[in-house]
C-alpha cells in the first residue's frame, strides 16, 4: 500500500502515522538512532509491506498485471490499493477521508530530531498540495502513477497504470477487498464500520 494505507494501519495514532510513513525513507535493521516511536513506525511500516509482498491473492494478481506492467506490478498494485482505500474509504473508517487527513496533518510533528531533512520536504509537499485527497479520483490514480513512473531508476510502464487499472478493475477491486478483510483481522484493525 502506499501512503494512505500506511496512514490508515497506523490506528488513527498520528505520531505513528509520521513514523510509519517515514519507514520509506530508512534502510537497514539497526533502528538504536531513532527514538522509540520513530521505530515502532518503521516496523508497522515494514510489517505492512510484507504483509501485502506475501498475501497470496496479491501475489496472483501481480503475476496477472506482470505483462502489462513489467517490474512495477507491486508498485501498481500499491498505488491502486491506496485509490480504492480512499474511494471506498466510508467502507472502512467512520471519519470522512478529508475530515481524517486534516485532523493528521494539524497533528503533525517534524522535527528535524527525529526525522531525515529529505522526508519532511516529502512530507512538507504531501500537506501543502494535498495528493491524498485526489487518490479517490481516476485523475489521481493517474498522477500517483506518472509521478512514481518518473521516480523509477529504470524505464517502465506504470506511467499506463491508469489504463491497465481499468482494465482489470473488477479482478483489482475484488482483490482489494479480500486483502482489506485479511490485513484488518491481522493488524487488528478496530474501527471498521
Amino acid at each position: 500500500m502506499n501512503y494512505l494505507g500506511h496512514l490508515y494501519f497506523s490506528n488513527n495514532d498520528s505520531e505513528l502515522m509520521t513514523a510509519n510513513l517515514f519507514g520509506d525513507f530508512v534502510k537497514g535493521r539497526d533502528l538504536s538512532a531513532y527514538q522509540p516511536k520513530v521505530q515502532e513506525g518503521i516496523l508497522l511500516h515494514r510489517k505492512i509491506d510484507s504483509f501485502i509482498d506475501q498475501s497470496e491473492t496479491v501475489l496472483i494478481l501481480m503475476r496477472k498485471l506482470y505483462a502489462s506492467l513489467p517490474k512495477v506490478s507491486s508498485v501498481a498494485i500499491d498505488l491502486f490499493f491506496d485509490h480504492l482505500l480512499a474511494k471506498n474509504w466510508n467502507q472502512f473508517h467512520p471519519v470522512p477521508l478529508d475530515d481524517f487527513l486534516n485532523q493528521y496533518y494539524q497533528n503533525i510533528q517534524l522535527s528535524e530530531q527525529l526525522y531525515a531533512a529529505k522526508f519532511i520536504g516529502m512530507m512538507q509537499k504531501l500537506i501543502e498540495h494535498n495528493w491524498i485527497s485526489y487518490y479517490p479520483t481516476l485523475y489521481g490514480l493517474e498522477k500517483s502513477c506518472q509521478g512514481v513512473s518518473s521516480r523509477i531508476s529504470f524505464p517502465n510502464e506504470l506511467k499506463n497504470g491508469k489504463i491497465v487499472f481499468l482494465e482489470y478493475e473488477e479482478e483489482i477491486t475484488d482483490t482489494f477487498f479480500q486483502f482489506m478483510k485479511e490485513a484488518n483481522e491481522y493488524f487488528l484493525v478496530d474501527y471498521i464500520k
